[in-house]
């Protein structure tokens, strides 16, 4: 390598862990990360559980001594805004140009916002950290809530806001919550979960506009031409992958269509020579073919294992890879082990009215468990699902 740094753009989880796993594999040269937020790299998982509750008010990744022990240049409330893969070099906002060697983009997602809806207080996405202290003070104030999105975004949010004594409506436009991620049949049980708690749950229908009154949301109108009173509306329609700064770079860019993000091979190097992606803005080749990004807060580590192992010439780890999210839910944790899909055919294992194991099947192979309350018997179909076999029915 030249005598210029590794610089990494995006100072969430995925960068953190690139940057942490670039020390532990030995590279001892200049190591840049760079943030768009003034903060300290943060978990973001319990801004929308333990946060937005009041159960939490840090949730730092790595204390301000990590980073000077570890000799890696922060460069936080700085966006990086272009990039010449020619000269190698990456302009931010502030005018400066910070010259690399090699450079990992980690930028991550922003949340979808729904076009048209008028600038009001009471209307929140949640993806930053500012976006909870919004929606964490206003809620103090709250008594009645909309939220559009039954995603795991949606439903931990409104979670969170009965957890708190609000009175929810939990909107959807699909058959089920979850629906789109483990199919009707398992999003029913998580939907049960939802009713038992007291939430209003409105699947097949979506948000058609807002109900105002001054400057102040007061309600919600649903394409079913239903009105709903609320103080406080949550949209969590999804996220699309922070990739606009790439415009006119070369690096290439996967359609919209396809979920966006950077396109990379299975170890997340481009085409370009000397930039990497890693985290929720790539979208690795899979051994299944194809390009894919994943939303997982497992994927980050693992993803910089291989990255930072080819990067730096070491060999990857060899363990097999099984995906893994969760989400917790009131009282439950929702685990999903391996990769579901809409298509494939559920077996419920375990079902006792509010605690639930489900298995999935492609072509009779054991594609996923999922899980609600059960972590034991979701995690002990890992080398299952890491052998691509199929239990023994």
């Amino acid at each position: 390598m030249s005598d210029r740094p590794i610089v990494v753009v995006g100072a969430g989880l995925a960068g953190l862990r690139a940057a942490e796993e670039l020390r532990r594999g030995g590279y001892s040269g200049r190591l840049i990360l760079i943030g768009d937020e003034a903060r300290l790299p943060y978990d973001r998982p319990p801004l929308s559980k333990q946060f937005v509750r009041g159960e939490t008010d840090d949730t730092t990744l790595r204390p301000a001594e990590f980073f000077a022990e570890k000799d890696i240049e922060l460069r936080l409330d700085a966006a990086a805004t272009g990039v010449d893969t020619a000269a190698r070099q990456v302009r931010l906002a502030d005018g400066d140009v910070i010259e690399y060697d090699q450079l990992i983009i980690a930028t991550g997602l922003r949340p979808k916002r729904i076009p048209g809806l008028p600038e009001v207080s009471g209307v929140h996405v949640l993806r930053r950290h500012d976006d909870a202290v919004a929606l964490r003070d206003e809620l103090a104030r709250a008594s009645r809530a909309v939220v559009v999105g039954a995603g795991f975004i949606g439903c931990e949010v409104t979670a969170s806001l009965r957890a708190r004594g609000v009175d929810v409506v939990l909107v959807e436009p699909q058959p089920q919550p979850l629906a789109a991620s483990l199919g009707a049949e398992v999003g029913g049980l998580v939907g049960r979960l939802h009713r038992a708690e007291g939430v209003d749950l409105r699947c097949g229908t979506g948000m058609d506009s807002l109900v105002v009154e001054g400057d102040s949301v007061a309600g919600v109108r649903l394409s079913d031409g239903t009105e709903v009173a609320a103080e406080l509306v949550v949209i969590g329609v999804g996220s699309v992958p922070v990739t606009d700064w790439l415009a006119d770079s070369g690096i290439p860019l996967a359609e919209p269509a396809a979920g966006g993000g950077v396109l990379a091979d299975e170890v997340g190097r481009t085409t370009i020579d000397g930039v990497w992606a890693i985290g929720d803005v790539a979208a690795w080749r899979h051994e299944a073919g194809g390009h894919k990004r994943v939303e997982h807060w497992t994927n980050a580590g693992e993803q910089a294992q291989l990255l930072t192992s080819a990067l730096l010439g070491a060999e990857p780890p060899s363990t097999a890879r099984v995906p893994y999210v969760w989400s917790d839910q009131y009282d439950l944790k929702i685990q999903v082990l391996g990769t579901p899909a809409t298509a494939d055919e559920v077996r419920i294992i375990e079902d006792d009215g509010r605690k639930f194991v489900a298995h999935y099947f492609a072509a009779g192979t054991l594609t996923a468990v999922v899980g609600a309350g059960k972590t034991g018997a979701v995690m002990k179909m890992r080398a299952q699902l890491a052998a691509a076999t199929s239990p023994v029915s």
